[in-house]
């Protein structure tokens, strides 16, 4: 996804400078938090929308047929295409339309993860979704919290997630099941970094950009990044913990 640059606020005794001009402490935290509830939501909705479509459309019996013909290849690739479209096309497109398009993405998503509902049981499916909630909560607390500058963590993490997508392709024609479980492990470990990585990344952004038009956008992608950390962490920990029907 395109990177913004990761800037800090600059803090002195009259509180925080944004775009050039002194705010209030009080000011900046009742912004941050609301722009940080926004983020959130966005990527409840998306989540919910993703689970909706997938559960919807296993239980329909098409997407047994469908998955079982070539149309899965799109059905796995699509939503890569959204997650291009947003980020690239970002500054061109209207918040509308971004916030359009996230959620598009997030119904295609539910399209391509219906696979769950035909292999997992959905006890299994329920409870490895509470605990990706309750490790993600966590997480993102403490990317926000940390007086620890994550910065360092975002190149090493993101080399990581390309090495994941490689070895998942190959994995798909060699079926290894020993590197299947190797690639959720250490997916279970990146995405948790990233978690923590983006929270803060997001919230460094608002320091910088408050009053910017560009707010409204930078909520969409924030929630765009936490929600692909999500059900990331989750399939991956969906491969130790689920139980196959």
């Amino acid at each position: 996804m395109a990177e913004w640059s990761d800037p800090r606020a600059t803090q002195n005794r009259a509180g925080v400078t944004i775009n050039g001009e002194a705010m209030g402490s009080v000011a900046v935290d009742q912004g941050l938090r609301s722009h940080m509830l926004k983020v959130y939501n966005y990527m409840a909705s998306g989540v919910l929308l993703t689970g909706i479509v997938a559960l919807l459309f296993a239980n329909s019996g098409m997407a047994a047929q469908v998955l079982n013909t070539p149309l899965r290849w799109l059905l796995m690739f699509a939503p890569l295409g959204f997650i291009m479209v947003m980020s690239f096309g970002m500054n061109k497109l209207s918040t509308s339309a971004l916030q359009a398009m996230f959620f598009a993405f997030a119904a295609v998503m539910g399209l391509s993860m219906a696979s769950i509902f035909l292999v997992f049981s959905g006890e299994s499916i329920a409870r490895t979704f509470f605990v990706t909630a309750a490790s993600f909560a966590g997480l993102s607390l403490f990317g926000y919290t940390t007086k620890k500058d994550l910065t360092g963590w975002g190149s090493f993490l993101i080399m990581g997630v390309v090495g994941l997508f490689l070895a998942s392709i190959v994995n798909i024609f060699l079926g290894s099941t020993t590197l299947q479980l190797v690639v959720s492990f250490l997916g279970v470990l990146i995405f948790a970094g990233l978690t923590a990585y983006d929270t803060q990344r997001i919230k460094s952004e608002y320091l910088h950009f408050a009053g910017h038009e560009s707010i409204g956008k930078l909520a969409i992608m924030g929630a765009l990044s936490l929600y692909l950390d999500f059900v990331n962490m989750f399939q991956f920990l969906l491969s130790f913990m689920g139980s196959r029907d």
